[in-house]
């Protein structure tokens, strides 16, 4: 292995003279360095350039030639003019991208929380179909772009998570076309989840961040809760249109009442400025937890909730054993996992800070603010408050995935 001060030695005369070489006198000039570097040169200047090791033994090759040329007959070392090469797919038919992610997204597969997307299409349909809708393109270029934009065809091996209810793929279906229809509309569409629990204090979190060397932050040996400091609850939700989200950090329980009183905290300071025009207001959640589809008291808080707003409030739940696919997972809570990686979560300002501070290059935004109320568990909510209800089932799994919570009382909103 090349000597770590040798590799930024190399990028130091790099950095000093690339701004002065053309692409031929770079690639020229790598080759040497790696040629007098001998075994692992072309490894070490790659890693120190960022030139691809296949440039580096082009020029090698080059050099060689030009060694044992004939001196009237020099060899044609072509040098591309800026902007030279094959355009991109994109630059000929921006719509192609569009396209492609309608095709995707509907079926997207595997773990939110990885940098990437999975999907169960293979690249010659997508290219077919893309192709059926004006977009003539090969399934080698389909791949190219799926991979730029994040994604990764799904292998062979079978992954399950819970149980798999045969309705499944027609609820994905479902829900796909509710979340277009109130796009389409001019209605707000929004992800909502409860985060994991997070222990308050000097405690060890996974990841790594930048210190000096061999002065690593220091935390506890054993993750036992501070019955001071106790531990944080954040709930969020995600706007799947607007690309902003809200997270309530809570310090008691994560309750039905702590996650639609989320929910209006964010209408009030986010929803209610962003879509001032909307009359209904559709919630895409899990099937369990907090806010799950046996909940009766998620359905009397929405209600509450819908009686004091004037929206409707349409409720799409995910089938089971697909919690981690909810889109709040891999749009939101990854960024805000990424953020605060490897740093100790010691107070709870510390925690609202961290996701209030994490955006994206696509321009996530997050505000967050600390919920210190009480959220008492073990509430009851008996027929006669069910019945009073304003709940319409839809006509596809209506009595629990999907219904809708009218207003009883219009308010000013």
């Amino acid at each position: 292995m090349m000597p770590v001060n040798m590799v930024e030695t190399i990028r130091q005369k790099y950095e000093l003279l690339s701004t002065e070489l053309d692409e031929r006198r770079r690639r020229l000039w790598a080759a040497s360095e790696a040629q007098a570097l001998g075994h692992g040169g072309v490894a070490a200047v790659a890693k120190a350039t960022g030139l691809a090791e296949s440039t580096i033994r082009l020029g090698q090759r080059e050099l060689r030639h030009r060694s044992v040329a004939a001196p009237s007959r020099p060899p044609t070392l072509r040098v591309r003019q800026p902007g030279g090469g094959r355009k991109p797919h994109i630059a000929h038919d921006a719509a192609v991208v569009r396209a492609l992610e309608a095709l995707v997204e509907p079926t997207t597969r595997g773990d939110p929380m990885s940098p990437l997307r999975w999907t169960c299409k293979s690249t010659r349909k997508l290219a077919t179909e893309l192709t059926q809708q004006g977009h003539p393109i090969s399934h080698t270029t389909v791949a190219t772009m799926l991979a730029a934009l994040g994604y990764s065809l799904q292998g062979t091996r079978k992954t399950k998570e819970g149980t798999s209810h045969p309705d499944r793929n027609a609820q994905f279906e479902y829900i796909h076309h509710q979340i277009a229809g109130f796009q389409q509309r001019g209605q707000p569409v929004v992800s909502v989840d409860a985060k994991k629990k997070e222990l308050v204090g000097d405690f060890a979190h996974a990841g790594r961040e930048y210190q000096p060397s061999g002065q690593p932050e220091t935390v506890r040996v054993y993750d036992f809760v501070d019955k001071e400091l106790g531990r944080a609850i954040p709930y969020g939700v995600y706007d799947l249109t607007a690309n902003q989200g809200w997270v309530s950090v809570g310090t008691d329980h994560d309750t039905a009442q702590f996650a639609v009183e989320t929910l209006r905290r964010w209408w009030q300071h986010m929803g209610r400025p962003a879509y001032p025009h909307a009359q209904e207001l559709l919630i895409i959640a899990d099937g369990g937890g907090s806010n799950g589809s046996r909940s009766r008291l998620w359905k009397v808080e929405l209600q509450r909730l819908a009686d004091t707003t004037g929206l409707r409030l349409t409720v799409c739940h995910l089938p089971p054993g697909t919690s981690k696919w909810n889109k709040i997972e891999h749009r939101m809570f990854c960024h805000i996992t990424e953020n605060w990686r490897g740093r100790p979560l010691i107070s709870h300002e510390v925690i609202v800070n961290l996701i209030a501070h994490t955006t994206t290059q696509t321009g996530l935004r997050i505000h967050a603010e600390l919920d210190t109320a009480a959220y008492p568990t073990g509430l009851k909510v008996p027929d006669e408050q069910m019945k009073a209800l304003e709940l319409e089932p839809a006509s596809f799994h209506g009595q629990d995935w999907n219904y809708t919570l009218k207003p009883r009382v219009i308010a000013n909103h």
